[in-house]
């Protein structure tokens, strides 16, 4: 089935309204009639599966038959990714994506390689979140930040923070974040996890950067004795984040008639 982001006044009750350029994907392209469904997602956690009822040139009308609680993970990760070649720094927004980070934030670090991203490249990078969020039946947008300086990410990361470095001898990932979860639910009996995951560029972080970001309460840590690739680190890292959290695990089943209310603002 067929799954698109769509704004949330689209949705009306029972009714789903579809308009602009996506008209023309499902008409044109797909070649969507009557009695064909699709799913559509509002950005809250939930997916709306649609029967559609009307397919014209302006828009397309549907009925609202069945809605579920998307595939999302509990735990919060936000990557903070040095900037990289075009092609590499979209292979990184492309599969993190699909593996459920919540958020982006593009860094510029002194051995970056890539300058500052202009409106084009952004629009871009945000299309590429998009489609990797509806093929990876994902039910929140990730997040992507305007790019900041090395510095301003260290200062503007709050909470539970670690960077991925290579000459780290002490401190590894697993250990790490062990002691975050056994520290959170002592202090908040909170059962999940936010964390900002820094990631250097091809050249690595500087000596100054780490110690810059160990000052600024951030945790170097080790991926192990194999030093990976600057596009390969963030989904490493996030993978083994996620599994160390559960968030890998078989996901349960939420799917429920549709009821004619939209989940209140408490459940999203």
């Amino acid at each position: 089935m067929h799954r698109f982001f769509i704004p949330p006044d689209w949705i009306d009750q029972e009714r789903v309204v579809i308009k602009g350029k996506l008209v023309h994907q499902l008409r044109d392209v797909l070649r969507l009639r009557g009695g064909d469904h699709i799913a559509v997602l509002d950005d809250s956690g939930w997916e709306y599966e649609v029967a559609l009822a009307r397919v014209t040139r302006e828009y397309v009308a549907g009925v609202i038959c069945e809605k579920r609680a998307a595939a999302e993970p509990g735990t919060r990760i936000t990557l903070y990714q040095a900037l990289l070649k075009s092609s590499k720094f979209e292979f990184i927004l492309q599969k993190c994506t699909e593996l459920g980070i919540s958020g982006f934030v593009p860094v510029i670090c002194e051995r970056c390689i890539a300058g500052h991203p202009r409106n084009k490249r952004v629009e871009r990078w945000r299309r590429i979140i998009i489609e990797a969020a509806e093929q990876s039946h994902r039910g929140k947008l990730p997040s992507l930040e305007p790019a900041l300086l090395f510095k301003q990410a260290c200062q503007s990361a709050m909470g539970f923070s670690v960077l991925a470095w290579e000459g780290e001898k002490v401190s590894g990932l697993r250990t790490a974040l062990r002691r975050e979860i056994y520290r959170q639910r002592i202090i908040s009996e909170k059962n999940s996890l936010s964390v900002n995951l820094f990631i250097g560029p091809e050249g690595g972080f500087s000596p100054f950067e780490v110690e810059f970001a160990r000052g600024c309460g951030i945790l170097p840590i080790s991926l192990g004795s194999r030093v990976v690739r600057a596009e390969t680190a963030g989904l490493v890292a996030a993978t083994a984040i996620l599994y160390e959290c559960r968030d890998l695990e078989p996901p349960m089943s939420s799917a429920i008639a549709w009821a004619g209310s939209k989940p209140s603002k408490s459940t999203r």
